[in-house]
This record gives structure tokens, C-alpha cells and sequence, in this order.
């Protein structure tokens, strides 16, 4: 099940409504003046094109005026991870929420607020969680939102159903509120978010807008290696993929086996379970794989050697997963497999993780452990 999270910012965009040119410490004045704060209902027509999905996500949020309400007032199956001690919410809310909801392990996080709630979800997440914004605030210079809510409702859609969707670095910027009301305008860049982008073959696409699987290999083997860190140990699993990364790297490769790397030199050759155990137990180490066969299957299929021992001495967030968009595309949407007969672990893996499709490109998909 697709998880969710939403944190809405209840006070953004209201000093707009009465000419304050922002609403960051104005909340009393804006109030004063007879605003009315309109950011859960911006939030509620993003949410409304989800009805119609609404057994296959479940919704995290907070409590509340950020999320709870509404999630409830829509009949949004939810749970709650977080609630303020204040009803005037502030924005360290905002960050223990963020902080909360990466912990839970959400595939999105959807926010209402302007660019002051990115600045705060961006403080405290950075690229580590997939975002998306409903425009809902005075200032909305971040690249992170939806052209509208409703927009920003259409690609959560088009994620709970388990389209590819490309994942772009959103930049976050924000302006100085005390000097925009003086007519100044001081725009700041404060981080990056990573942002799912609406579903553009774009990337790696030649002639007759098909890719050419050559050129997507080179460019594959070209973002790992490029992102390949010193004194690190790299385990390359099995597959034609895995294997195009060898070949630019210079090194033999075992097709249908593993082997070990480390600044840039073949350490290991078609290493078994136990042995790879031994190499990497301490160390800092990645594990470089890709999909077997055309069930999609990460774990289980061709790479035992990859036991549930190994996977979880490698860690879960050092697995990088390399497929061309072509090869997902020919699973017609059903989700990748992992089969590591260790059933917590499997559990432990699904859901929506990165793949890299491309250099500088990568998009979310599904990993499932049909019972």
C-alpha cells in the first residue's frame, strides 16, 4: 500500500489575502486584519482526485489542522505520527513532522504551504524523501508544487497507480519578506528538494521516441561510476546492467555471479554468500544490481549469493537499483520482486524505491512481495 504523507501549514498564504506580501511572523497581524486561512482547502482539492484510489494509499499526517481533519473529513484512511502541543502551529511543527514521517518510511510527502514550509521540509529532509508541494502560500518561487492543487493531485495519482514517474531536483528558493514589503526582492537558495515529475519519456530517447538500449547502458554505467565513492567497497551483482558499469569501469565480469570493487579495482570475483560476509562486515559498502528475467525480480532469481545475511549487512538504503525505463515499462505496471525467503526482510523492502534509469535520472517504482 502507497503511504502518504501530508503536512499542511494552516496559516499559509494568509497574509497575502490582506496585502502583507507574505505571512512569516504576520499570522496576529494578518489576522487582525481579517484574513482567513484557505491552506486546508487548497489541500482538500489536491486530495480530492484520490478518492477514487482511496483503498490502495493509506494517509500519514499530523493531527489537526496539519492533515488530520481533513484526511478525516474526506474519509481517508490515516493514522497520525504527530501531534503539536498548540493549536497555532509552528514551523518546528513543521520539521518534527517531516522528520517523523521519513522516519515512517512514507513514499511522498505532500505538503500545503508556501516557501516558507519548503525551507523548513527541506531543513530537515534534504533529498532523502520524495516531495511534492500544493501551492497554498504567499510566495511560491520553489520549483517543488504543482502548477495548481489540483495538478499536484493528479501526479499523487499517477503514483498510487504505479506510473513511472521521473524524479527532478526541485530548487528551493524564498524571498526576504521584511525587504519585499520595501520593495526589494531578495530571493535566497536554500536546498534541493527531489521532486516526482509528471510521466515525459524525455531522458535517453533517439529516433522514433525509442530508446536506444545501448546508449541508456552507457549512460547507466556512466551515473555509477561517476557516483562512486573512495575506499568503498561496491558489490556488482549479476545482469547485462551490472555488467556494462564493469565494462567502462575496465574490469572482468562474472555475468551471472558477484564481485567485489573498491577504488576502482577488482578485489572479488563470483564471490559466494559466506565469503562476501567476510569481505564487507565492518566496511562502508554499496550493492550495484538490477531486475532478473522478465518477472522483475530484484532478490531470489539468479543471485542467491545475495542472502538475506548480505542484504541486511549492506544496509537497505545502500542499494541501488539500475533498470532502463524500457525494461520497466515492459512490466505493464506490475511492481518489481524481491524473494530473499527471509519474509521480515522482504517486507522490509517493499514499497516505492529509486531506480536510476539514466545518468542523472531516476524514477520511483513499486517493489512487492506477492504472497
Amino acid at each position: 500500500m502507497f503511504r502518504l504523507g501530508l503536512i499542511i501549514n494552516p496559516v499559509a498564504g494568509i497574509g497575502g489575502q490582506v496585502a502583507l506580501k507574505g505571512s512569516d511572523g504576520m499570522l496576529a497581524e494578518a489576522l487582525a486584519r481579517g484574513a482567513v486561512p484557505r491552506a486546508n482547502e487548497r489541500a482538500r482539492q489536491a486530495l480530492q482526485p484520490l478518492s477514487g484510489l482511496a483503498q490502495l494509499f493509506e494517509i500519514v499526517t499530523v493531527a489537526g489542522e496539519m492533515g488530520g481533519r481533513l484526511a478525516h473529513e474526506l474519509g481517508l484512511r490515516h493514522r497520525i505520527v504527530y501531534t503539536p502541543e498548540s493549536p497555532q502551529t509552528t514551523p518546528q511543527d513543521t520539521r518534527v513532522a517531516a522528520r517523523l514521517m521519513m522516519e515512517a518510511g512514507v513514499d511522498l510527502l505532500l505538503f500545503a504551504g508556501g516557501d516558507g514550509t519548503a525551507r523548513d521540509i527541506c531543513a530537515e529532509v534534504g533529498e532523502q524523501l520524495h516531495v511534492l508541494g500544493i501551492p497554498a502560500g504567499c510566495k511560491i518561487h520553489s520549483g517543488v508544487y504543482g502548477v495548481t492543487p489540483q495538478a499536484s493531485g493528479r501526479v499523487v495519482a499517477r503514483m498510487i497507480e504505479g506510473e513511472l514517474l521521473s524524479l527532478i531536483e526541485g530548487e528551493v528558493m524564498d524571498i526576504d519578506e521584511v525587504a519585499f514589503r520595501d520593495g526589494r526582492v531578495r530571493t535566497r537558495h536554500y536546498g534541493q528538494l527531489r521532486v516526482p515529475n509528471d510521466l515525459r519519456y524525455v531522458q535517453s530517447v533517439k529516433q522514433g521516441g525509442r530508446e536506444s538500449e545501448e546508449l541508456v547502458l552507457e549512460e547507466l554505467a556512466a551515473e555509477v561510476i561517476e557516483q562512486m565513492e573512495p575506499d568503498t567497497l561496491y558489490l556488482m551483482g549479476s545482469g547485462g546492467t551490472v555488467a556494462a558499469c564493469m565494462a567502462q569501469l575496465g574490469l572482468e565480469n562474472t555475468l551471472l555471479g558477484v564481485d567485489l570493487v573498491e577504488n576502482g579495482q577488482l578485489i572479488g570475483q563470483d564471490l559466494g554468500a559466506d565469503e562476501i560476509l567476510t569481505r564487507i562486515r565492518g566496511c562502508h559498502c554499496r550493492l550495484i544490481i538490477t531486475l532478473i528475467g522478465g518477472q522483475g525480480h530484484l532478490f531470489g532469481r539468479g543471485n542467491q549469493q545475495l542472502s538475506p545475511e548480505v542484504i541486511r549487512a549492506v544496509g537497505l538504503d545502500n542499494i541501488q537499483v539500475l533498470a532502463s525505463k524500457r525494461k520497466l515499462a515492459a512490466l505493464e505496471g506490475r511492481p518489481l520482486l524481491v524473494d530473499t525467503g527471509d519474509e521480515a526482510l522482504d517486507r522490509a523492502l517493499c514499497g516505492y524505491r529509486r531506480i536510476t534509469t539514466g545518468y542523472r535520472d531516476q524514477v520511483i517504482y513499486p517493489v512487492a512481495n506477492p504472497q
